[in-house]
């Protein structure tokens, strides 16, 4: 069993579902939940809004902040303390990246619209083939 998990978080169904699936395999595990903040989006309009900003970092973790109260009430629900981090650009690329700190990643299968995935690409699917850890890919 993994002694460090990292879960890669938005604010989809499917990432509180890597969560809970995080939470309940690895209960024993330091798991730290990662949001990625301007990635590339349809019309690069997340990406470019969060550049607009005076202090780009103090806006990632103003966005990154509903999703972590959701990440930490949902992991106090099952009695953990998780550790939170946000991150700024391509979320693959960030995600694989911090994966070298870890043990493995629990990510949820997919995420946003339709025209999202088509447009940015299947950033779980982009983890699971290049991770240098093992990536459980949860529904």
């Amino acid at each position: 069993m993994a002694s460090s998990v990292l879960v890669p978080m938005d604010d989809s169904e499917m990432a509180v579902h890597a969560l809970e699936y995080a939470l309940e395999t690895h209960p024993d595990a330091d798991i730290t939940v990662l949001h990625v903040v301007g990635g590339p989006s349809p019309m690069m309009g997340k990406a470019a809004s969060i550049t607009l900003d005076e202090d780009v970092e103090d806006a990632a973790e103003k966005r990154s902040s509903e999703i972590f109260e959701r990440a930490r009430d949902l992991a106090e629900s099952y009695g953990v303390e998780i550790s939170t981090d946000v991150a700024l650009g391509s979320p693959a690329k960030l995600i694989i990246s911090r994966a070298e700190d870890f043990e493995a990643v629990v990510i949820g299968s997919h995420s946003g619209s339709l025209a999202e995935r088509l447009f940015v690409g299947n950033v779980a699917e982009k983890v699971f083939r290049d991770s240098p850890v093992p990536v459980t890919v949860v529904r």
